[in-house]
This record gives C-alpha cells, sequence and structure tokens, in this order.
C-alpha cells in the first residue's frame, strides 16, 4: 500500500477474466480517492477475456496487459481494506475470514457474467459492455458513500 492510500480493494470472481478484472481498471481509472485497486479469481481463467479488453478500450481504458491472479497470490500476504465480490458463486466459496477485513467492508455485488453471454461477437461485445457500465455506476456509488 503506497503512503497516504486509503487501503487497497480486492475484487474477486470465479475466473477473474471478466468482471473483476473490468473492476479493477474502473477503479484505477477513477479520480478522487486514494484506493489500489487489484483482482483475483477462486479458478482462474488462463487469460482475461478478449472482449473484457475490448470494451474497457471503447471507454479508453487498455487492460491488456492484465492478467488473471489466484486468490492465494493476495490472502493472508496483503492487507485488504475492502473486498467486492462480484459474482455469486465466489461470494458462496469465497473465505469468510480476511485478515484485517471488518464485515461491513466485505461487499457483494453479484453482476451478471458477460462471459456466459450468447449471440454474435458484437451481441456478445454488447453484454460486456453493459456489464462494465454497471459496475462503473456501483463503482461510483461507492465512492460517493465511503
Amino acid at each position: 500500500m503506497s503512503e497516504g492510500s486509503q487501503g487497497t480493494v480486492l475484487f474477486l470472481c470465479t475466473g477473474n477474466s471478466a468482471r473483476s478484472q473490468m473492476a479493477e481498471a474502473l477503479l484505477r481509472n477513477m479520480d478522487g480517492h486514494d484506493l489500489e485497486s487489484i483482482s483475483a479469481g477462486l479458478e482462474p481463467n488462463p487469460e482475461v477475456h478478449p472482449l473484457a479488453i475490448r470494451a474497457m478500450a471503447r471507454i479508453g481504458i487498455d487492460t491488456s496487459g492484465q492478467h488473471p491472479k489466484d486468490i492465494s497470490k493476495y490472502l493472508g500476504r496483503t492487507m485488504i481494506s475492502y473486498l467486492i465480490i462480484v459474482c455469486d458463486k465466489a461470494a458462496k466459496h469465497c473465505p469468510t475470514v480476511w485478515p484485517g477485513l471488518s464485515d461491513r467492508n466485505r461487499l457483494v455485488w453479484p453482476v451478471e457474467d458477460p462471459a456466459k453471454a450468447e449471440g454474435t461477437e458484437e451481441e456478445r461485445l454488447k453484454v460486456f459492455c453493459r456489464v462494465r457500465d454497471e459496475l462503473k455506476k456501483k463503482l461510483e456509488e461507492w465512492l460517493e458513500s465511503i
């Protein structure tokens, strides 16, 4: 954690290839806060979903250098101030206790899994963009409240 930082936010989902990656990048690119942003998955996929990268690029955020990470990279190794779980499956299987984290700082924001979208590539990309926008709205509202 950098000097003067309000803390670290860990976004968690199952595969760490879409929702949590987009949330991590969104928070990192939002002004008006001093929070570090990281993400992880319970069962990380091999790579960030290409449509997640494209959805973020459409709003000027480059996520092409991000990669999925296993929760074990952070659990017991990184002090986090907020845990934001963005999928139901991760919420059910995530450790309920995180060293130094209070229950009020463990948030569950289940959003649709865009990786499960069907249709043409453009139709699927629209789902990724919709989920991105939902996460952005949730983050803006949350930042106002803390």
